[in-house]
Order: structure tokens, then C-alpha cells, then sequence
């Protein structure tokens, strides 16, 4: 051999005969099963290889891979494992030009087999696998250095080798303890358990891809998956996702995050496990990618999450409908399939959502709001209009949810930022919908969005607090964009939080997170005007369950004022007046003596005797806006706008909302015009005497009574809010809008046609005719 490699490197151009000749020996001896003659010929041309390095090696490399195909395709493993290992060190050379019309077709397929060899003997298994691991990962090695790399990531050849690897890979007993970036094991592992060393090329195989050919790489993943029905149970494909997205190069993490969406819109008919699956390990690789580069796949990704969550519920009632007949354990296990997927899409939207910088977040916001559906409405972008309200319901409450878990944690500057008008006016409406469960998921939502000092979990629960200061709340002082986003949309919060008090539905959960919502605009938007806004809501919504307009049940009266009770125990230790404390813990000690059910460690109790009526209950028991009026004016408040009454804001979104009309609830005196029905009519001529017209001519009574009507109306414009004189004045024009127009649909009438008009009666569409010589037209049309 000495003297075989001394004279192939003295004289580099007799190389090519030396392979040839060898090549011939080699396949002759393999033929005739003369293996140790095999050895002996495969040892040279491994040693003559390492040796020469000249630009002549190329046609001996022709020969030397023929003899390495030849002992592949022998079919006997010792020879198999002897051609893999000489491919290996040739893939180990580094070549100084590269060979334009050398290809590995054949390499590829021909270790791709190898890593699925169901020999016998395990331990001739498991060195033909080995054998074909390391077969492909030298041809990974050889043909990624190579200026011809391209042709390695052809689908073709992608299909063999990702399938071959990960089959390898799921023979991992403990898949779990190695789940991260890169490991480095030890070189004895490395060549004795082919779960490791497949992983391990599996790993460089993705470390080496590149922009181009990514997709390449991850698709045939999703076809093993398919296969081999992986998805339920999911581990193992979640931890190929883990190794996926911790081996390439994190630019290219939204190219695998874009195949998993197309994969679950191509599986959306599947079963709810298998969706459910695919899920999880779309938030595995977002829980990896979502702090680097998820490009240009933000709404993408949330555009199909929604989407699949409208499928599941479509689903979820369609499976409902069918099986009502059914037997019900049927029914109900593939409706918590359902739940599952639902579940899942939520936790993964929350997730990513959490992760992202706050200006794309504040946009995720408001894309998922938009996507929420309001009843009456058909102007949406998810449709929901062939589920029903059931169906509706459910979305709603699903993306609600969502949109919690992507609040969660966010912290804007101002409030202003937190909640932009286009955001805050549909995030509101829902919470005149009457469902409980939706209002509660608004004010969780809220809640996110306004407590920037985490002092929520310290307000958890309604109750009454005997020294604020305890909780070592945080607050900062009031920036004037904060006041002025009071100024702006503070009645709209004081409206919601009033009408939500008013909801029949309300349980526990509602009445403790209306009094966080007041506790929390308390510490983090309250200055003194600010401040007297909330005691009018209070002392507001204390006249709602002492007058009772509504007809609500005595628990939520009970309710009512005990959370007006907590709130303005909390609001006067806040704001440590001592007269006003004084007031408010009196009232409150009064009421633990004799009305102990106005206060809310009694009402929300399991088991509380509720009153019978509150009409015959002291004043005592109440928070009195005079003596109110009385503690803060000697603080310097302004409290002129105390004695103003309470009137809530109306909006459009009171025709939206399934409640009777706003205007039943607000007490504004407002003409209206007699009906139609002469029954109804009221005879209002009398008798004209001489005492009548005695009365007419003195006008002393009628003058004073004006005077005062005058001053009223001069002291309303003086003292109350300009939102409050804008939602009258609204009233009175929404009013008088609909009843001209009832007028004007009642004067104004089409002419008659020849061709006749259409009446509908009993549903049915029916065409009465005029003839034209009965039809009257005026004088200047006839000639």
C-alpha cells in the first residue's frame, strides 16, 4: 500500500486506470462473495483517496463511488456498514473545485432504505439503521458544501431522508429530557442508539436550510405525521416542532409557522383531536418563535386561529343538532372534543398575543375586536349569521376570552393608548348584551387594560376594607392625557357600569367586578372632578334599588347596595376626607345592626334572609348626598354637581342591544304627540266664563311660575356636566327624529301606478291595480 500510494501521488494522472482496475477487482470479488479480498480492495482505495488531493482525483472519485454503490447494493449488512463508512470519510473531503455532474440520487435512496431495515437480528437492525443515519448525513454534509447544494433539497429527495430520520426518532424512550437547543452527546452514543443520531442529522439537516428551500425540509414532517397518525397523541409532534424550531435559523421561524397553518386548514374537516393536535404544536413553535422574528404572519396567524374557532363551534352545534335524538354520551364527548379545540385556539392566540411588543399587540386587539359579533348587525367579518344566537354566543364568549389572554400583562403609558375609541366603543357593546358571562369578560378585559400598577389581585372579591392602606396600593399622579380621556369617554364608563348594575342576571362575579372596575378608575383616572362623577354613579345607583323602576329581584336590590356600600367605603378612604369617612362608616355600622343584607360579606352569602321591601327602611341605612355634600365642601370639592342627578349617556348602541330602550330608563320629561286612536283622545274644550277669563288677565301666578323655570334651567346648565345636557338634548332630538319620520311615512305616499301597488297580508305579497281613467292627477299634467 506504501508503494501503491507513493507512486498514485508521484503520478496523479495514472489514478484513473488504478480506480478502474480496482473497481473491476472489487465487483468481481463481490459477485464471487470473496469479502476479505473486498476489504482489502475498499482499505486502498479509502487510503488512496485521503492521499491524493490533486484536480486529477476526480475520475477516481467516479470509480470509488461506483464500488461504494456496488457494496450497497449487495444486500449483505457487513458490507453495507463497509461502503457507508468509506462514503463517510469521502464526504469528510473537502474538495477543492466542484463536481458539476456528480449526483447522489442513488445515495439517498439507497440509505433512506437502510435507516428502515426490519432485519431479524435487532443487533444487525440497528447497525444497518446506524449505517444509513450516517449514510445520509454524509450526503448532507458532501452536497451542502458543494456549490450544487440545491439539488439535496429537491422534494424528491427531501421525502426520503426527513421520513427516514424521523422514523429513527421515534424509537426515543424519553423524548422529554432532551427537548431543546442542540445537545452534545457523547461519540459512544452517537454510534450506538439511532433515535440519537437521528436526531442529531435531523438537527443539521435544518441547521444547514436556507430561505429558499425551508418549506422543502418541513413538509414531508407533516406527512409522517399523517400517516403514521401522530397528531393523537401529540408528543411526538410536538417534539419534532421543538427540534424544528430550535435547528433553523430564527428569521425563518414564520416559514414554519405559515406550513402549520396550511396543514390545519387542510385538516379542518378532521377529527377534534387531530385539530386539537395540530394546535398544541402550532403554540409550541409560537411560544418559541414569538419573542425573534415571526414576520410578516401576525394577523395571519390570528386570522386562521379565528377562523378555525367559528368552524369548531359551527361543529360543536352541528353536532348538537344531529345527535339531539342520540344517545347523549355520544353528544357530549365529541361537544368536549370540541371544547378542547376551542380551548386550545384561545390558549395559543393568548400566548402569542402576550408575546408580541405592545404596537402590534394594541393592533391584534383590535382585530380580534372587530371580529366580534354583535346581534343585530350583519356588518361582520366573521360571519355568524347562519349559527343562531346559540352560535353567536359562543363566539363571542370565545373571543372574548382570547382577547383577555392577549390583554393579560399589557401596560401602556396612558389609558388614552390602551383603550383608542375604536377599540373601546365595540369592546363596551357587548356588555349591554344580556348574558352575564359576556359582561364579565368585558370588565376582565377592562380591568387589563386600566390597572397599570397590578393592584387588581389586591381589590379581588367585593368586601368591606377596614384600612385601605394595608393593601399597599400603587398609584402615580393623574396625567393630563388620563384627564383628558375622563373628559372624553369617562360618562361612557359610568354609563356601562350603571347599566350593568341594572341586569336582572347579575350573580357574585358581576357585583365584585363592577366594584373593581370603580376601585380601579378610582387609583388610576380619579382626580377631584373625577371623583365626584363616582359618587353621583354611587349614590345613582343606590336610587335604583331603593326606588326599584326596573322591578329587579330583591337579591340584586340587596346587591346594588352593597356594592355601593364597599365602593364608598373603599373611595373615602381613598381619598381620606374625615367627615366623609365619618358618614360612610356610620352608615355602614348602622346597617351591620339592623340591615346587615346591604352589606356584602351578609348578601353574598350561601343563605341570607332577604327583606321583604325596602320602602320602610330609615334614612340612616342610606348614603345621604346632602351630608355627602356637607364633608367634601369643607375639603374644597367642588360639589355644586352633587346635587345633580345621575343621567346616563345614550348611544346607538341602545338600538344594537337586546334591553328595552334607554329611554325608559332615564327620567327626562319629554312630550309626545297623542296617538292615532280617537279612543285615546281627550276632550280638553271648557267653558269659557267670566271667572276663566278674570284668571287669564292676571298674570302674577303664571310669571312666578316662569321665573322659576327660568332659574331651574340656568342652574342645570351651570352646575351639570356637558355630557349629561348633550344626552338630554339627544334624547329630545332622537325623539322628535322618529316621530316626524313615523308622520312623514304616514303623509307621504307613492303615486299610484297602472301596474298596481303591493300589499302584504298574511305574509302573502299581493298587486292591487288602478286603471288610469280612475287615477287623479293635477291640474297642470293634463292636457
Amino acid at each position: 500500500m506504501e508503494k501503491l500510494t507513493f507512486y498514485a501521488v508521484s503520478a496523479p494522472e495514472k489514478l484513473d486506470r488504478i480506480g478502474a482496475y480496482l473497481a473491476e477487482r472489487l465487483s468481481r470479488d463481490v459477485v464471487r462473495h470473496r469479502y476479505g479480498y473486498v476489504l482489502i480492495a475498499m482499505e486502498a482505495l479509502d487510503q488512496l483517496l485521503m492521499a491524493c488531493h490533486s484536480q486529477s482525483i476526480k475520475p477516481f472519485v467516479e470509480s470509488f463511488l461506483h464500488m461504494v454503490a456496488k457494496l450497497l447494493e449487495s444486500g449483505e449488512p457487513k458490507l453495507q456498514v463497509l461502503g457507508t463508512n468509506s462514503f463517510v470519510k469521502f464526504a469528510n473531503i473537502e474538495e477543492d473545485t466542484p463536481s458539476y455532474h456528480r449526483r447522489y440520487d442513488f445515495f439517498v435512496s439507497q440509505f433512506s432504505a437502510m435507516c428502515h431495515s426490519c432485519d431479524h437480528d435487532p443487533e444487525i437492525q440497528t447497525e444497518i439503521r446506524i449505517a444509513g443515519i450516517r449514510g445520509i448525513q454524509g450526503v448532507v454534509r458532501k452536497t451542502v458544501n458543494d456549490e450544487l447544494r440545491a439539488t439535496i433539497w429537491e422534494p424528491q429527495h427531501m421525502d426520503k431522508i426527513v421520513p427516514s430520520l424521523l422514523f429513527n426518532m421515534q424509537k426515543i424512550e424519553d423524548i422529554d429530557s432532551r427537548i431543546g437547543p442542540p445537545s452534545s452527546p457523547t461519540g459512544g452514543e452517537k454510534e450506538e442508539n439511532p433515535a440519537l443520531l437521528a436526531e442529531n442529522c435531523f438537527r443539521e439537516l435544518l441547521g444547514r436550510a436556507t430561505y429558499g428551500n425551508m418549506n422543502n425540509a418541513v413538509r414531508p414532517v407533516f406527512a409522517h405525521l399523517d400517516h403514521h397518525r401522530l397528531w393523537d397523541p401529540n408528543e411526538f409532534a410536538v417534539s419534532c416542532f421543538k427540534i424544528i424550531m430550535y435547528s433553523i435559523q430564527a428569521q425563518y421561524s414564520h416559514h414554519v409557522i405559515q406550513e402549520i397553518l396550511g396543514h390545519l386548514d387542510v385538516r379542518k374537516r378532521d377529527s377534534p383531536r387531530v385539530r386539537a393536535g395540530i394546535i398544541q404544536v402550532l403554540l409550541e413553535a409560537v411560544a418559541i418563535a414569538a419573542k425573534g422574528s415571526v414576520g410578516p404572519t401576525v394577523l395571519e396567524v390570528f386570522n386562521t386561529l379565528l377562523k378555525h374557532l367559528r368552524i369548531s363551534v359551527e361543529f360543536e352545534l352541528g353536532d348538537r343538532r344531529s345527535s339531539a335524538g342520540s344517545a347523549t354520551f355520544s353528544t357530549s364527548s365529541k361537544e368536549s372534543d370540541e371544547r378542547i379545540v376551542q380551548n386550545a385556539i384561545i390558549q395559543t392566540i393568548g400566548f402569542f398575543g402576550s408575546n408580541l411588543p405592545d404596537y402590534q399587540r394594541s393592533e391584534i386587539m383590535m382585530f380580534i375586536m372587530g371580529k366580534v359579533p354583535v346581534l343585530g348587525t350583519i356588518s361582520q367579518s366573521l360571519d355568524t349569521s347562519h349559527l343562531g344566537d346559540l352560535g353567536t354566543r359562543r363566539i363571542q364568549i370565545m373571543l372574548l376570552r382570547s382577547l383577555l389572554m392577549v390583554t393579560s400583562g399589557y401596560k401602556a403609558t396612558t389609558v388614552t393608548n390602551a383603550l383608542p375609541p375604536p377599540f373601546l366603543d365595540p369592546l363596551l357593546s357587548p356588555s349591554l348584551m344580556e348574558d352575564s358571562e359576556l359582561r364579565q369578560l368585558v370588565l376582565e378585559v377592562l380591568h387589563n387594560l386600566i390597572d397599570r400598577h397590578d393592584n387588581r389581585a389586591k381589590l379581588r372579591g367585593i368586601r368591606i376594607i377596614p384600612d385601605v392602606s394595608d393593601l399597599k396600593i400603587k398609584r402615580d399622579k393623574i396625567s393630563r392625557q388620563d384627564v383628558s380621556f375622563m373628559k372624553k369617554h369617562g360618562q361612557q364608563l359610568y354609563r356601562h357600569i350603571y347599566l350593568g348594575c341594572k341586569e336582572e342576571d347579575n350573580v357574585q362575579k358581576n357585583f365584585e367586578l363592577l366594584f373593581t372596575s370603580l376601585a380601579l378608575t378610582t387609583i388610576e383616572l380619579a382626580n377631584e372632578e373625577v371623583v365626584i362623577d363616582l359618587i353621583r354613579l354611587a349614590i345613582a345607583l343606590q336610587d335604583i334599588a331603593i326606588i326599584n323602576e326596573d322591578n329587579l329581584p330583591m337579591f340584586n336590590r340587596c346587591g346594588v347596595m352593597a356594592l355601593v356600600a364597599a365602593y364608598l367605603n373603599f373611595l373615602s378612604q381613598m381619598i381620606a376626607v374625615p367627615a366623609f369617612c365619618q358618614h360612610v362608616s356610620k352608615v355602614i355600622e348602622t346597617r351591620s345592626l339592623e340591615a346587615s343584607y346591604f352589606l356584602p360579606e351578609t348578601i353574598f352569602k350561601d343563605k341570607c334572609n332577604l327583606p321583604k321591601s325596602l320602602e320602610k327602611h330609615e334614612k340612616d341605612l342610606f348614603f345621604l348626598t346632602n351630608k355627602i355634600a356637607e364633608s367634601l365642601g369643607g375639603s374644597g370639592y367642588s360639589v355644586e354637581r352633587l346635587s345633580v342627578p345621575y343621567v346616563p349617556q345614550v348611544t346607538d348602541e341602545d338600538r344594537l342591544s337586546r334591553r328595552k330602550s334607554i329611554v325608559d330608563t332615564v327620567s327626562i320629561q319629554v312630550d309626545i304627540l297623542p296617538g292615532n286612536n280617537t279612543d285615546d283622545k281627550i276632550d280638553n274644550t271648557e267653558e269659557i266664563t267670566f271667572e276663566a277669563l278674570k284668571k287669564a288677565i292676571d298674570n302674577n301666578g303664571l310669571e312666578e311660575q316662569e321665573k322659576e323655570k327660568r332659574r331651574l334651567v340656568i342652574e342645570k346648565f351651570q352646575k351639570a356636566p356637558f355630557e349629561e345636557i348633550a344626552a338630554q338634548c339627544e334624547t329630545k332630538a332622537n325623539l322628535l327624529h322618529d316621530r316626524l319620520a313615523q308622520i312623514l311615512e304616514l303623509t307621504i305616499r307613492p303615486p299610484p301606478s297602472p301596474s298596481g301597488t303591493m300589499t302584504i297580508t298574511a305574509g302573502h305579497a299581493h298587486y292591487q291595480s288602478v286603471p288610469v281613467y280612475e287615477m287623479k292627477f293635477p291640474d297642470l299634467c293634463v292636457y
